[in-house]
Parts: C-alpha cells; sequence; structure tokens
C-alpha cells in the first residue's frame, strides 16, 4: 500500500485543530475535571469508529447517496447539540441560584469548594463514574450524529487510498491512524483545559463559561439544522 500519509496527516492534524462540537465537549468536559475530558475524548473517538467502519463496509456511501438519510442524520445531530446546549444554560442558572440561595443562608463552613456547583465532583474525588459515563457518552453521541465525520471519510480519506490495494483495507487502516491521532490530540487539549480549571473555578467565570459553551451549542445545532 503506498500512501501520501504526509498528506494525509496534514488533513488530519487540520480537522482536529478547527475548533468543532467535540471540540466544545472535550474542553468543557475537561473543565470540570481531567479524567471527564479524557473520558468525552475517548466517546469522541469511539464515535469516530463507527463512522470509519461504516465507511470501510460502505454504509456511508449509501447514507450520503440519499438525500432523506443524510438529512434526518443532521436533523438528528443538530437536534442533540441543542439540547447539549440547553443543558449547560440551564446548569448555568441552577448554580447561580443555588449560590444565592446560600449566600442568603449565610451558611459557613465550606472552605472545600463551597462555590462548587451542586453535584460538581471535586478534584480530589478523581470525578464521580456516572459523570464520566456521562461524558463519554456526549463524546460519542456528538461525534456519532456528525454528518461531517462521515463525510471525511466517504470523500477526503480515499483520496489518500491507492488503487491497486484493497480500499476497505486502507480505509480502515487510515482510520485507525485518525483514531490514535485524535486519543494523542485531545489528551493533551485536557492537559490545556485541566490547567485553567481553577480559573473556571470562580463563580462568576463559571457561569460565563457555562453560557458561552451552551449558547455556541445551540448555534451550531441551528446552524446545522437549518442547513439540513
Amino acid at each position: 500500500m503506498s500512501v501520501d500519509l504526509i498528506g494525509f496527516l496534514g488533513v488530519v492534524l487540520v480537522a482536529y485543530v478547527v475548533p468543532g462540537p467535540d471540540f466544545l465537549v472535550v474542553v468543557r468536559a475537561a473543565a470540570e475535571h481531567p479524567s471527564m475530558g479524557r473520558a468525552a475524548a475517548l466517546g469522541a473517538q469511539a464515535g469516530l469508529c463507527v463512522h470509519m467502519l461504516a465507511a470501510a463496509a460502505g454504509l456511508s456511501a449509501i447514507a450520503a447517496r440519499s438525500p432523506s438519510v443524510y438529512g434526518a442524520i443532521k436533523l438528528l445531530g443538530a437536534a442533540y447539540l441543542v439540547h447539549l446546549g440547553v443543558r449547560a444554560v440551564l446548569a448555568a442558572r441552577r448554580a447561580v441560584r443555588e449560590r444565592r440561595r446560600t449566600d442568603g443562608e449565610g451558611v459557613g463552613g465550606h472552605e472545600d469548594g463551597a462555590h462548587c456547583p451542586a453535584g460538581t465532583p471535586t478534584a480530589e474525588d478523581g470525578g464521580a463514574p456516572g459523570r464520566r459515563r456521562s461524558f463519554f457518552g456526549q463524546g460519542f453521541l456528538t461525534n456519532v450524529l456528525n454528518p461531517k465525520a462521515a463525510l471525511f471519510f466517504l470523500s477526503i480519506l480515499p483520496q489518500f487510498v491507492d488503487d491497486s490495494g484493497s480500499p476497505a483495507r486502507q480505509i480502515f487502516l487510515l482510520g485507525i491512524l485518525d483514531v490514535l491521532i485524535g486519543v494523542v490530540y485531545w489528551f493533551g487539549l485536557v492537559l490545556v483545559a485541566a490547567r485553567l480549571r481553577a480559573l473556571l473555578a470562580r463563580p462568576k467565570v463559571r457561569h460565563r463559561w457555562e453560557l458561552t459553551t451552551g449558547w455556541l451549542f445551540i448555534a451550531i445545532g441551528a446552524g446545522v439544522a437549518a442547513a439540513a
């Protein structure tokens, strides 16, 4: 198999660097706890594996040739992004109400995370397993329901396939390389985002962060739905 690996790696890196829904999910999770950021990253790459296997099996080609199927996938993805955005906005508003209620009651003795939103694990507990599963699911569904990921394997990746070999096998191998690159990239991003946790732990900053990411999710979802 003769493949332009340098060109392929360049395209893959550009695809990861350009922020998208996956970026927001991973950074938002990492801001809560590094283990959650890694869980979201692994979920996103697991979703990418679904697109890779579908492309290798030819299912992505079938979906792309059917406007109704492709449109349905886009609408599902848009709905899920809006769902994530609404959850983030509501979580930000709940945190503000909780903080006001606590301040109003004048409860003392909250040195260990007094301003943490309710249900937010601290750095010491390593993140609750349920929350990690939740972020893994968010990363997975965000990627699976992203038609751009399917189109990458359908239109971009085949350009690096050698006609002399098995297309399915080459797509599979290049897809695995793509997934591994993504794991390294996302884990590096998690390390960077984790360093900002002290900043995001401040109530006002956390509130603005949740609102910003929430409305970005909603805007992206609305844009996807409008283009469907």
